[in-house]
């Protein structure tokens, strides 16, 4: 039986969707065309999908998961006339071509642009994003699934099931979060048969002075630590119960400080990195484990007790919510990726976490007007109102002042 297109349910108009008033006040068009211009990406030739308008499309896809590509398009040109250089109307055009401008644009332009773009956005006084004056930042991966198709299964991996494979192939993604905005920044990806510590090496270098990094037990090794502790970032990570961290001083605080030892028991003579532990069990929790140990570079307890870090370190729950946003809210449950190439698929989540920045970012000034803490406010509703406001911005260029009201 065939397949019928989806669309968005009838009656209505892009005027009750999509913004991209909000996306292209995130992503100004002239920031477009000048990645576009360096990384030889922008048309040459008058096409029906310039390259320009082909990036807030793929921003535009991550909205609308549930709709066909074309029905995406549709909207998004019905409400938009100034992404048509002089005014021309641009075409629907088919499936096909749709695809064939995605791949013209390729993925780079969309990892620059995030690159470029998505960094943490809370000030002094955003609310949840602080902790003794460092901005809370979480490190943690997460998987996509894309189409069964076997360039994709070649290029990406399938991981192995309790009875044989997975049903798809995977993509998997390593990231820093803000806590306090949930800003998804810093991602790198891979296939899965990549380990996150693997891709977590990469990311490290978004780290800096003034952050506090919170990270599971599953991160904590002697090379990665001791590169993450070069950047200058504080680190507050679980330890599995069994890291060998020997007690050297017992603090007052019931803290005491260790060494973080290399795996590689030859280089044991090694004095190994300087690092204070905190041990501590939660009562009254039912599916509590019996204890919970973290290690951070945070070594004096007068700049932070022992019970306030173990308070804190339950904020890299934060990221669990944040990937959820992405991958439930935004992509759906149980949706597969619908694009068909490995490069279409890099290129179809950079515009998921595009999508996301624009979204959180709308939100980050909500709260500030408010005075509230941004984790208040739905995301859900956010996407929402996003979706059914371009009535306020669509036929209006990105720079005129009504994209900022």
């Amino acid at each position: 039986m065939a397949r019928t297109a989806a669309t968005l349910p009838a009656g209505n108009r892009i005027t009750d969707f999509v913004t991209v008033g909000v996306i292209a006040r995130t992503f100004p068009l002239d920031k477009v065309r000048e990645i576009l211009a360096e990384t030889g990406r922008a048309s040459r030739r008058e096409r029906d999908l310039p390259a320009h308008v082909m990036v807030y499309y793929v921003i535009t896809l991550a909205l609308f998961m549930n709709a066909s590509c074309r029905e995406v398009l549709r909207c998004l040109l019905e409400g938009v006339r100034w992404l048509s250089d002089g005014g021309a109307a641009l075409k629907v055009t088919t499936k096909g071509g749709i695809t064939q401008a995605r791949a013209r644009l390729g993925y780079e332009v969309m990892q620059r642009l995030y690159e470029d773009a998505v960094k943490p956005m809370a000030t002094a006084d955003t609310k949840g994003a602080w902790f003794k004056g460092r901005r809370l930042v979480s490190l943690d991966g997460s998987t996509f699934d894309v189409a069964d198709d076997p360039a994709l299964e070649a290029e990406f991996g399938r991981p192995g099931a309790g009875h044989g494979e997975s049903a798809f192939p995977q993509v998997r993604i390593v990231s820093l979060v803000e806590s306090g905005t949930h800003v998804v920044f810093a991602t790198k990806m891979a296939g899965c048969n990549i380990g996150e510590l693997t891709l977590a090496k990469e990311v490290i270098s978004a780290f800096g002075a003034g952050m506090l990094c919170l990270a599971d037990r599953n991160f904590l090794s002697f090379d990665l630590w001791e590169q993450a502790r070069q950047t200058g970032a504080d680190l507050l990570w679980r330890a599995k119960q069994g890291r060998d961290l020997p007690e050297d001083e017992r603090l007052a605080d019931g803290s005491y400080l260790s060494r973080i030892l290399p795996g590689d028991h030859r280089k044991r003579h090694m004095d190994g990195i300087k690092v204070r532990v905190i041990d501590y069990r939660l009562y009254g929790l039912a599916d509590a484990e019996p204890m919970y140990r973290l290690v951070t570079t945070i070594l004096d307890p007068a700049e932070a007790s022992a019970t306030e870090l173990a308070a804190l370190y339950h904020e890299r729950w934060e990221i669990e919510t944040v990937l959820g946003e992405i991958k439930t809210h935004l992509r759906g449950a149980r949706i597969v990726l619908r694009s068909k190439t490995p490069d279409l698929v890099r290129q179809e989540i950079y515009g998921l976490l595009l999508a996301h920045f624009a979204i959180r970012g709308l939100m980050h000034e909500a709260a500030l007007k408010a005075d509230e803490d941004p984790d208040r406010l739905s995301f859900i509703h956010a996407v929402r109102v996003i979706r059914r406001k371009i009535a306020a911005f669509g036929c209006v260029p990105p720079s005129a002042e009504i994209c900022a009201a």
